[in-house]
């Protein structure tokens, strides 16, 4: 992945040095994509491709199904916001009419351009779609994967192969049935005391630096006589007032208990990540230490401070939309802390001035 976004008043991209990444720690995703890609060129096309709308789409009988082709001679003639919109390229359609309920996969793996892909139901409505999932030599960069969509059966649905801002060129494509994992539910209670996630939500508590007043909404961690702390919080995605998908994130201060040694195992119901940010200023924070975790996947972060020393963790989703077949805005995680300072409460709302006050 090689991604990189400028730290601006507005809006904090981090680098995470774990996994050579450009994260954005605000609850907004990117207005453009500045992509200079390396397609494969498998040199797939064969005459067989999709059609060059929805009225000529070609029909998926069965699945699995496969087929190559390229969409450089064809007409734009769709887009969907996901989660940019704009595009110019031109597209090809596929259609499929499930005899059953199921869930099914669109993967591009392969492509030879910056593909994106979506399907649209007989309304025209959005049911899932993908921009970027693959940055590797193998699949291709910024080649999409839908991972999973549910379908209800008798109705038709219309699979869009379309491009990133005017790109075409040479796909390959895979759809199957996809069988989801069971469910994550973590057992455990919302300490955080976020208000719920609704649509239009201004994503204004523990927001930290991605705020529009850097530093005036954080939560603190801190532990029992034992330096433990069990902390169950909330995250999840809306629909922000000017249309597309925004995600909450959450920012916490914490303090290195007397041992100097603090462990921090994290685990959520969605795929969830986890940062050790630092310095502490808005101005120039970057991650420390990354940890990707859930659905029901717990990874812990192990890190040294000096006793006494404030350090700021990040827990956000790891997309800015909610994974095909999320019901509902909100999902919870969980996190446990050994060797956090003792205090008297589990999380409590401070100030900025609060924070540099724990310095003097």
């Amino acid at each position: 992945m090689s991604r990189q976004l400028l730290i601006s008043w507005l809006m904090i991209a981090l680098i995470v040095s774990v996994s050579s990444a450009s994260i954005d720690l605000g609850p907004m995703p990117e207005d453009t994509k500045n992509n200079h890609h390396v397609g494969l060129n498998p040199g797939t096309p064969d005459g067989r491709e999709g059609g060059e709308d929805i009225a000529t789409a070609v029909i998926i009988g069965a699945l699995p199904f496969e087929d190559t082709g390229n969409t450089s001679d064809n007409n734009n003639d769709y887009d969907a916001v996901c989660p940019y919109t704009g595009s110019t390229a031109p597209d090809v359609v596929y259609s499929y009419t499930p005899t059953a309920d199921e869930f099914i996969q669109v993967d591009l793996c392969g492509s030879g351009y910056d593909t994106k892909t979506y399907i649209f139901d007989s309304a025209m409505n959005v049911v899932a779609c993908n921009d970027d999932a693959y940055f590797d030599d193998i699949c291709g960069e910024y080649v999409s994967l839908i991972e999973y969509a549910a379908l209800i059966a008798g109705e038709t649905y219309y699979i869009i192969i379309d491009g990133y801002g005017a790109d075409a060129g040479d796909y390959v494509l895979d759809v199957a049935t996809f069988i989801p994992p069971p469910p994550c539910i973590l057992d455990c209670d919302d300490d955080e005391g976020e208000p719920e996630i609704v649509d239009g939500y201004e994503d204004s508590f523990n927001n930290g630096c991605s705020g529009s007043e850097f530093g005036n909404n954080w939560s603190q961690f801190v532990g029992d006589g034992m330096g433990e702390l069990i902390h169950g919080g909330q995250s999840g995605w809306y629909i922000i007032s000017s249309g597309g998908n925004s995600r909450d994130t959450d920012w916490y201060t914490m303090i290195v208990g007397p041992n100097g040694l603090v462990e921090w195992t994290l685990d959520a119901e969605q795929e969830t990540y986890g940062f050790l940010l630092g310095p502490t200023d808005c101005a120039s924070v970057a991650v420390v230490e990354s940890i990707l975790v859930g659905p029901c996947s717990p990874l812990t972060m192990t890190f040294e401070g000096t006793p006494g020393e404030v350090m700021w963790l990040w827990v956000g989703p790891s997309t800015f939309e909610p994974p095909a077949g999320f019901v509902g805005q909100e999902y919870m995680y969980l996190s446990h802390f050994t060797g956090l300072m003792e205090g008297t409460v589990a999380t409590e709302k401070i100030t900025f001035e609060g924070i540099k006050s724990l310095y003097r």
